[in-house]
């Protein structure tokens, strides 16, 4: 039986600001590409980077269990991963090179592997994989258990879907495929997830306990700016009565007093969701969770299913307050979908979560005057707000890698420097960015202490402070192939 290592290299401990922020979640892709193989009979140990204290866990864990392949199959639903950031890469190809010269055979899979598979076969990876990759993984893991010394061309003769070297050069074998959705049902491996740890940082930090899951992977709208180097655009959704059965097997197993849906898009149709909460209900109950969607996706329909099932907030992708700027990034939502989600979230009671881009090629000071309009009007509760990152594989990539310089990625999510050449300086995206944080937080105590005098005098002072840095917006304008820093 072939002994499998899987693993993924997202050290939280190598990233201070998601360190601080202190919500680790396990690798949902990479737990369910271990339970895959435990069903196809391998056997099976796993690393988790998420809660490891250093690149030497893995060290003594390679050591410990001594396996024939390591596999690394990174988080493809952890966004931090879609990025692809160059402290973890540098860990993964550390990692790689410890796995060879402990004598495993080594794969290697994720969004960073399908763009850039050259760092990982020079550190010694056998074989990347291209997307998912699973059908190309599962032949590959045949092929070795029957001939675990052949060489990876003898290996991955007719194979597609996969890159290796050949003379030192990256040979890209063609023939991704996405494995039938069937074969990806089930629960993740959450037995081999050391929950203490988990729990631990959750509760120091948080004082409560969240664990995430996914009911779908893909999403089959074509945002220019998002990724898809994983699924393409096919949108691949789970059977709602098998989510529901995982949710409690959570609830029973861990306790968990909150769930986040990793999804790109939770739910997208009204009786998958319906089908959901009646599911939970037969299941002996949910959790309350969170989850992502589009504004057009939520129907008066959509926010009263969602709430039945127990939703308890929903983020979505508003990205501008500004139509031009939705267009150009190719949205496919108006902002009026904004608007109207927002009222029909509100009136099912479920809290709303914009997610708000800034910095987008060819944005305007009136289109960042759009935006904050759109925060007033729409008062979420919350919002996340980024500059505009280029990443490869998205036609917002091919705009502007004419203007990329030596870095194509940020070092860690606090790196936080735009690779383009945006419109204005680091300094003004900055100061937009904590405006619009204190809009929403001021907008929040406004509705709960109508007023108050100290509510009153604080939206005065932040009115000239809006209007002193528009007065004063040409001073911020980025000089032609300068960079900006993205803000979080």
């Amino acid at each position: 039986m072939l002994s499998i290592l899987v693993c993924h290299s997202y050290f939280l401990s190598l990233d201070h600001k998601q360190l601080e922020r202190g919500k680790p979640y396990p690798p949902l892709a990479t737990l369910h590409v271990a339970a895959m193989l435990r069903k196809a009979g391998y056997q099976v140990s796993f690393f988790d980077a998420m809660i490891a204290d250093d690149v030497g866990e893995f060290d003594r864990k390679l050591a410990l269990v001594g396996p024939q392949v390591v596999l690394f199959y990174e988080d493809t639903f952890n966004f931090l991963s879609k990025m692809c950031l160059g402290i973890m890469r540098s860990a993964a190809c550390r990692m790689i090179g410890a796995a060879r010269r402990a004598g495993a055979r080594v794969v290697a899979a994720g969004p960073d592997v399908s763009d850039a598979a050259a760092p990982y076969l020079l550190a010694g990876a056998d074989v990347t994989l291209i997307g998912e990759g699973l059908s190309a993984l599962m032949e590959l893991l045949a092929r070795l258990a029957s001939r675990p010394a052949a060489a990876a061309m003898e290996l991955t003769e007719g194979l597609g879907g996969v890159n290796l070297l050949r003379h030192d050069k990256v040979t890209t074998l063609f023939g991704a495929r996405l494995l039938p959705t069937p074969e990806y049902e089930g629960f993740a491996a959450w037995d081999l997830v050391d929950m203490d740890r988990y729990r631990s940082v959750w509760y120091d930090t948080h004082g409560y306990f969240s664990l995430n899951m996914a009911a779908s992977r893909g999403c089959s709208f074509r945002c220019a700016w998002c990724a898809k180097p994983t699924w393409g655009n096919h949108y691949l959704q789970r059977e709602a009565s098998d989510v529901a059965l995982e949710m409690a097997y959570l609830r029973r197993s861990f306790d968990p007093q909150h769930i986040w849906f990793a999804d790109d898009i939770f739910g997208f149709r009204v009786g998958w969701v319906t089908d959901f909460a009646q599911a939970l209900n037969a299941a002996g109950g949910g959790v309350r969770f969170t989850i992502q969607t589009r504004a057009d996706l939520i129907s008066e329909r959509m926010a009263q299913a969602l709430r039945s099932a127990d939703c308890h907030e929903a983020w979505i992708g508003a990205e501008s307050g500004s139509q031009r700027v939705l267009d150009a990034m190719n949205k496919g939502t108006t902002v009026a979908e904004i608007l109207t989600a927002r009222d029909r979230l509100r009136t099912a009671g479920i809290r709303v979560g914009f997610f708000i881009q800034l910095g987008y090629l060819g944005e305007k000071i009136e289109d960042i005057v759009a935006t904050r309009a759109l925060l007033q009007g729409g008062r979420p509760d919350e919002i996340g707000v980024s500059v505009s990152y280029p990443l490869p594989g998205t036609p917002f990539y091919e705009l502007v890698k004419a203007q990329l310089g030596g870095k194509t990625r940020w070092q860690e999510s606090n790196d936080l420097e735009m690779m383009f050449h945006g419109t204005y300086t680091s300094d003004f995206y900055r100061s937009i960015r904590g405006l619009l944080h204190e809009q929403v937080a001021l907008q929040s105590a406004v509705r709960n202490q109508a007023g108050n005098s100290a509510c009153e005098r604080a939206a005065r002072a932040l009115e000239r402070r809006w209007q002193e840095l528009l007065r004063n917006e040409s001073k911020y304008r980025s000089s032609p192939g300068g960079r900006t820093l993205a803000v979080r």
